[in-house]
């Protein structure tokens, strides 16, 4: 059984508890009525399950709930991943709400809640659901000590890499600092082999390297305390835009990266992996599922195994500190009593399987984790268990304005049009504007 940790990265709009990956819980979803009097109700829902069995599992998932409920009916919009928050910052801004939308929580979901378009469902959530949850699940989603998501995956980061071409490459044991992932590189280099897909051109997963090597930087309290204290005046911050600028010196990622996508078609980084064209990719649990819908066969990569990222000389970071995401939805401030109805629904143990397997990652509810059969997300949840804590991604915790900042300035700093002390200054002075 896993041990519990806590999602760190709090603000003091935003408050992380503790999270655990699997045990033993009692209940599932509510199931209190759908519109209320009866009264016919259709209810727009984005996600970002644009293909495949994820997909899938929402139409599924709407379908069941109005077999249940037909007076409730459903307009389901799938989204490209990479453009879902701009669209709903365009909503927001337009006030036009979808009824249900994904929520990544942190500041990204304070953000929307500061302008008053989330609705409050912290007396609307199931105790059954609450139950096999836990209280702490929901803490990605509370802000100002109310709940205003419902969580799906519980999304830990680390780097997936291929066993195959790790062994053609002769490389026998996985890097445990950044020294040896080094060394992998060139031994993968040496055997013709690209050694990191990296899908720069979304910004996101070239700052998730520089996450990664300010987790190894900073202290725990840095780290933690950075939305409730967003200074960025401390050495380790300069400290892990010079480590990542020195690793990418060494040219560990594919052919082209800066224009490389990372989870749209076979070209993408994920794509990459999942051909057997690059050996690793940095990013969160939600990878497998990706991997497995851009494979020839468009099933799990048989040979995917996955390491935690590595240790980093001279740092202050705990080196098994963990980053990572926690997916949700919300409910629109005026959306009908259907919206959390159904989020209630697909909370159930049984959905929770289900999405499990859909998306192959790891469900929120504590009762369904037994449905994580993937080799792959074995050693994550085990390191997830030893970690001596987990916090938000950067930019999901910083919101968007100030993560979107941080984000392009990675990708700057590795196109050479910047360097660690702009990259720090400009992430800095949007800190400072709020």
């Amino acid at each position: 059984m896993m041990v519990r940790k806590a999602w760190t990265a709090a603000a003091a709009v935003v408050a992380l508890g503790a999270l655990t990956l699997s045990g033993c819980a009692a209940g599932g979803g509510g199931n209190s009525g759908g519109g209320g009097d009866g009264e016919a109700v259709e209810l727009q829902m984005w996600h970002n399950s644009t293909t495949g069995p994820g997909k899938e599992f929402w139409d599924e998932a709407a379908a069941a709930y109005t077999e249940e409920h037909p007076e409730v009916t459903f307009n389901v919009t799938s989204i490209q991943n990479e453009d879902m928050d701009g669209k709903l910052q365009t909503a927001v801004n337009s006030g036009d709400m979808p009824d249900i939308f994904m929520a990544r929580g942190g500041g990204k979901l304070a953000d929307i809640v500061a302008a008053g378009k989330v609705k409050d469902l912290t007396d609307l959530i199931s105790d059954d659901v609450k139950q096999a949850f836990g209280d702490a699940s929901f803490s990605a989603f509370t802000v100002d000590g109310k709940v205003y998501g419902v969580p799906t995956a519980v999304l830990p980061g680390g780097m997936f890499y291929s066993k195959d071409l790790f062994e053609q490459a002769g490389i026998t044991e996985t890097p445990t600092t950044i020294d040896e992932l080094g060394d992998a590189v060139e031994k993968l280099k040496d055997a013709g082999i690209q050694p990191i897909a990296l899908g720069a051109k979304d910004a996101w997963p070239a700052a998730h390297w520089y996450y990664f090597f300010a987790l190894r930087a900073c202290d725990q309290d840095t780290i933690t305390n950075l939305t409730t204290q967003a200074d960025f005046t401390d050495e380790c911050w300069l400290q892990a835009a010079e480590d990542f600028q020195d690793f990418a010196g060494t040219e560990p990622f594919n052919k082209g990266f800066l224009t490389t996508p990372a989870q749209e078609g076979a070209s993408s980084s994920a794509g990459l992996v999942a051909n057997h064209k690059a050996a690793m990719e940095l990013m969160g649990a939600w990878n497998v599922g990706v991997i497995a819908s851009l494979t020839p066969d468009e099933k799990p990569l048989p040979d995917l195994g996955w390491f935690p990222f590595p240790a980093v000389d001279g740092g202050a970071g705990d080196p098994t500190a963990m980053m990572g995401g926690v997916d949700g939805y919300a409910c629109a401030a005026d959306a009908p009593a259907a919206c959390e109805d159904f989020l209630n629904f697909v909370s159930g143990k049984e959905w929770q399987e289900k999405y499990a397997v859909a998306f192959q990652t790891i469900p929120a509810s504590q009762e369904a984790t037994g449905a994580v059969e993937d080799p792959s997300l074995q050693p994550l949840m085990e390191a997830y268990g030893d970690a001596a804590y987990v916090t938000l991604w950067l930019d999901t915790a910083l919101g968007q304005n100030v993560g979107n900042a941080l984000n392009t300035s990675v990708v700057e700093m590795l196109a050479g049009q910047g360097s660690p002390e702009k990259l720090v200054d400009t992430v800095s002075t949007a800190a400072a504007r709020g």
